[in-house]
């Protein structure tokens, strides 16, 4: 039986490759809007982040969202990814 292959991303908070299933991603679409993707299919170019408050702690504080999109991330993003990786957690 032929093993599937699992797509493999790196959080930009703690640089850890992990599953693409257990990251949380975000998106920046063309028009230039920023939201939180749930389903990882949006389109766009994701960023990628761990669903722990450690590497959310660590993308804010090193702004590390501004760089990956090279644009200001609003503060509302912030609060969505806080609010799904609390909801997220056990």
């Amino acid at each position: 039986m032929k093993m599937k292959k699992i797509p493999l991303r790196r959080c930009i908070g703690c640089g850890e490759t992990k599953p693409k299933k257990e990251l949380i991603r975000i998106v920046y679409n063309k028009l230039g809007e920023i939201s939180v993707d749930l389903t990882g299919k949006a389109h766009g170019r994701g960023a990628y982040i761990c669903n722990n408050k450690n590497c959310f702690e660590e993308i804010k504080k090193s702004k590390a969202l501004n760089r990956a999109f090279q644009s200001a991330v609003p503060q509302d993003i912030y609060e969505k990814l806080i609010k799904e990786i609390d909801d997220c957690e056990y």
